[in-house]
This record gives C-alpha cells, structure tokens and sequence, in this order.
C-alpha cells in the first residue's frame, strides 16, 4: 500500500537503543514528522513480532493516525529481535523489593520517560496501542503508568491463558496453537515457524500420539513454554500469576478496550479486561468496541467482510477513523469531544452498529432447551423428558476438525486460520459423534445481546471428558438466490470444557461413569440478530481436534503423561434438562 505520510511530507527515522534500568537496551525505531514548526505526542507500540515489521508508514493499522500527525515508536521487547536480554513468555510481574528488577511494565515506563527526554518536538503526551500480544504490554504499560502515559487502548489482549486465552479454554489444552506459537516463539530469538512434515496438521497430530512424544521426538525439552504446559497442567500459581484480572486494580489511564466477535485467538482476554476495568471506573474512562472482525481485523483492510460472511460497510476503516484516530487525538492533543458511548458493538445478522450505556445489558434471560427429536425450543420439557437424552459415541482415535480439512498450519502459506470461526458447520452436521438440535424457521427476528451460558446436563462412560457447545445461525435453504449462502450454518458463540474441572480448576476429579454431572459453560458475549426465516441450532461434540488436545477420557493426572493405552471410546449422553441461557431483546 502507498506510504502512510504526513501531509507535512513524512517522518525523519532512527533506530536508537533505549538503557532500561538495568542496563539492558531495546531497541526502538522512531519516525518523527518532518515538519518541525509544531509539538507532536507520541504513540508507542512494543512488541516481540519484530518492530521493523510493524512500520508505522506502510502499514494500514496506522494510517489514520500518520494523517493526523504522530511520532512514532516502535520498540522490540526484552530478548526478540535487535533488543538485548532474554525473552519470558509473559514475563511475571517484578520483584518491587529490588530496585534493577525489571519486566513489561517498568520497561514500558523507563521507555516512555527516556522518548519524552530525548525526543525533539514532542508535547510530553503518550499513547499506546496494540493487538494481541501487542495489546497485553499495552495493559502492562498501565499497570504502573508513566505520568506522560495519557491514553491507551489495548486490543486483542489475553487475559487469562488458562481459562480462555490463546493456551487453554476452560482447562482444555488448545493445542494446534500452543505447540505452533510456543515453538515459534522460543526456538530462536527471532520468529520461526516449525517445519512440519505433513500438509495436513490434523494428520500430523494424529500421528503425534500422546501429548508426552512431543518433546521426546521434537521439542527436546527446549521450549520454556511447552515445558510450563506439561507441569502446569491444572490452574495453579503459574497460571494464575500470570492472569491479569488481579493485576487491574483501577482504571489508571482511559483506555479503549477492543474485541472481535469472531476473534480466533483472544476473544475472552479484552472483554475479561473491560468487565475487570469496569468494576473500578470512577471516572467513565473505560471504553469497549467489538466488530465483527478476527484477531486484529481491525488492524488491517476494509472490514467489509470475514470469509463469506458479509457485513455491508468497511467496519475496519470505519474503526480506525471514526474511533481510534479521534481517541488518540482527544487524549494527546485535546482535539474535538469524545461522543461514543460505553460501549460500541456491531450487531451482526443485522450488520448495524449499536450503542450501549451499560454492557452488557441488564435483562432476564430466556431458557433454550435441547428437546426431543432434534428440536430446540423456549418452551421447557416436563419432568419425563428433563430426564432422556440424546446419545453420541466420541472416539478420540478419530476426533472431529475443528475445520474442514486439510488443516493448514496456523501461521504457514494460505493458512485458513484467520476465519475458521465462521466456517460453515455443515461440514460436522450429521456426523455421528456430533449431536444436533435446532430450532423451526424463526416467525420473526431474535436478537441475543450479552452474555450466552450453556447449562449442560450430562454423563460420560469415561472418567473424563471435554464438552463442546456450539449456538449456530443456520441461514433459510434458499437465501435470496445466493446459493453459497443458502444453507449455511455459522457459529454465533462457542468454547470448550474439560470435565475434569466441573467443580475446581485448580484441583480435578474424575467423573462418575454414567453418572448426570451438571456443566455451567460460558460462551461470552454476543450481539447478534436470528433473522426470520432462519433457524437457530445448538450442536454439542466431545473433540475439536487438533485444535483441542485428545482427551483420554479416561482419567489420567496430567493429561501431558498419558499413555496410548489409556485412549478410549465413551458413550456421551446429552440430557433434555440442557439449556442455553439467552439475553434475548
């Protein structure tokens, strides 16, 4: 795309490398605007995915904001790339005791004190932003801000890497993603892929066998971060030290929170980060938007699309001009009143965006309960049918895709990844290990706006089992003569459960064989319109591979050590008494 230059002309570069305080140096590119007659802030990203890559005057992400004037700086975080010391996935927080300790925070701080020092024509005000990992040192950046840190919007950010972040959902082990990212991460200091030997991952997977082969064929116990996830496989202190909920005690600076509804790597982290930042909001500066985008598909391109699904308008432009370019200018150089409200949230199914004083909303929910015969309905069984069942035999030996094969590796060459979250589910319809309900065509439109809860009643023949709750929009058989959207099943909330967990997911028990256990699974926020005509359907199965990893099903203390022997088929019984609870309008 064509440069991102000021109208003064363009920016003046340099690399630097800025002393932290215990003497390690990051290194930071910063481009500053050539017209020199006026005080510019700054907008500073940190990243470990190469700070040469993230160039504020090609890439799109930045754009809007290069036309309002900034100087830029992009920096390499501690041990990636051209930056010194050694890289810790996430580190932990700082021992304060000791004054050289350092970690994301306080090397964010001595960043930001040492660019507004050193930097000619800057006004002494910071903003920072960033997507995904970008966005998690963004929250660090505020933990203990700077007094020149003004505004900050962090995007995409995990927050709890156990209960529902990139590495685990629920205590279910995500492990396409957890083994590609840690390796990627961690074998060398800059980014490299793995190399796998096998076209289709799910293949390659499979062929793993048990989780405990990974570093006996592969790995060789070198990768920190693989080595965490087989002895933390439960939420102890490792986990919980690094979740961020505790850490966010105030709202220290106003901060624009942002979500993709169909983020496939952190869409639990930002919402946990608003709701977190909420509770403590004495001055109404915590802000939160979600679009219909995946993991940063507001950083990039029109928006006006996610795979084949629709959205009318380039919401991605319009979130970087008409949202992050006035919020930066607000906060960084007092430019015009910052109008939205609360909270800013797309509405997909009727594609419009929607204002919120409150989210989510206050209202009682409706009960959607799986019935007889396949059927979905808001009316509630009696008291015989609560106690039947649909049954299902799971076979970890021949798990269900996560998406339509062949599964390409995460981050390789025309990977799918990026919107298998709006893939259409026909391709599992009907399996036998996939059980299915769903609803009439709707008589009129039904919008469910807020939080999505699946009350799942079930029992296993195993001592173990994941449980997986799909709610899916499933479009009219001929929608409007388009015939590839006719049809189509399209998953509006989801996520995964280890049955370990039910009761603590600090401390797992086995399950009762046979015996009905009672599972509360969140499947966060929607804001999304059932239109008429279409069909609202539910879809529960007990693998995901190879996104989740193949649980035994039999219990095993830690799933990283389990045998082949212990890999075993269970009958899985869904019970009529099941419902979804819906924040319908």
């Amino acid at each position: 795309m064509a440069p991102c230059v000021t109208a003064a002309g363009g920016y003046d570069r340099r690399s630097v490398n800025i002393p932290m305080r215990d003497g390690v140096r990051l290194h930071t590119l910063i481009l500053t605007p050539k017209d020199h007659g006026q005080k510019w802030p700054v907008v500073l990203l940190r990243t470990p995915y190469n700070a040469e890559n993230r160039d504020p005057e090609t890439m799109a992400y930045f754009a809007e904001l290069a036309q309002e004037g900034y100087i830029f700086a992009v920096q390499d975080i501690r041990g990636k790339f051209k930056s010194e010391g050694e890289f810790v996935m996430l580190r932990p927080l700082r021992d304060r005791s000791n004054p050289k300790s350092a970690d994301e925070s306080s090397d964010t701080w001595d960043s930001i004190d040492w660019l507004v020092k050193n930097i000619p024509g800057n006004n002494g005000r910071v903003g920072m932003l960033g997507v995904s990992y970008d966005g998690w040192l963004t929250v660090m950046g505020q933990l203990d801000p700077h007094p020149a840190l003004k505004a900050t919007s962090p995007q995409a950010s995990p927050a709890d890497m156990y209960l529902g972040d990139d590495f685990h959902h629920n205590g279910a082990f995500r492990l396409s993603y957890g083994f590609e990212y840690a390796a990627m991460m961690e074998t060398e200091k800059e980014n490299r892929r793995f190399q796998f030997t096998a076209r289709d991952t799910y293949e390659w997977y499979w062929r793993l066998g048990p989780l405990g082969n990974v570093n006996r064929d592969y790995l060789k116990n070198k990768i920190p971060t693989w080595n965490h996830f087989v002895s933390h496989p439960d939420y102890d202190s490792f986990w919980q030290s690094q979740a961020v909920g505790p850490m966010l005690k105030r709202v220290t600076v106003p901060t624009l929170n942002v979500a993709g509804w169909w983020d496939q790597e952190d869409y639990y982290g930002p919402l946990e980060i608003y709701r977190t930042l909420e509770a403590n909001d004495r001055k109404h500066e915590n802000f939160v938007v979600v679009g219909p985008w995946n993991h940063g598909g507001w950083s990039r391109g029109s928006g006006e699309s996610l795979g084949r699904i629709q959205f009318g308008s380039n919401t991605a432009e319009y979130f970087r001009e008409k949202v992050q370019a006035p919020w930066f200018a607000h906060h960084l150089k007092g430019k015009g009143k910052w109008e939205l409200p609360e909270a800013y949230l797309f509405r997909t199914g009727l594609n419009r965006w929607m204002s919120y004083d409150e989210w989510p909303p206050r209202r009682a929910p409706r009960k959607l309960y799986l019935r007889a015969g396949g059927r979905l309905s808001f009316d509630a069984p009696d008291a015989v049918e609560s106690q039947t069942f649909d049954a299902y035999l799971s076979d970890p030996d021949n798990p269900v895709p996560y998406r339509t094969r062949p599964v390409e590796e995460t981050y390789g060459p025309g990977s799918r990844w990026s919107t298998w979250l709006v893939e259409d589910q026909r391709f599992v319809h009907r399996r036998p290990d996939v059980a299915s309900w769903q609803t009439g065509p709707l008589a009129d439109d039904i919008t469910v706006a807020g939080e999505i809860t699946a009350h799942l009643l079930a029992a296993t023949s195993g001592t173990d089992s994941d449980w997986v709750v799909k709610l899916i929009d499933v479009y009219p058989d001929d929608d409007g003569g388009d015939a590839a959207m006719s049809g189509y099943q399209l998953m509006v909330a989801n996520d995964v459960f280890r049955g370990r967990y039910r009761k603590s997911f600090e401390r797992p028990e086995p399950l009762r064989a046979d015996m009905p256990e009672e599972y509360k699974i969140g499947l966060h926020w929607a804001n999304h319109t059932f239109r008429k005509g279409h069909r609202i359907m539910v879809q529960v199965q007990s693998t995901w591979f190879p996104l989740i990893d193949r649980n035994p099903q039999k219990f095993v203390p830690n799933i990283f050590e389990a045998q082949p022997e212990d890999f075993q088929k269970a009958t899985q019984r869904v019970y009529r008494g099941t419902y979804l609870s819906l924040p319908v309008e």
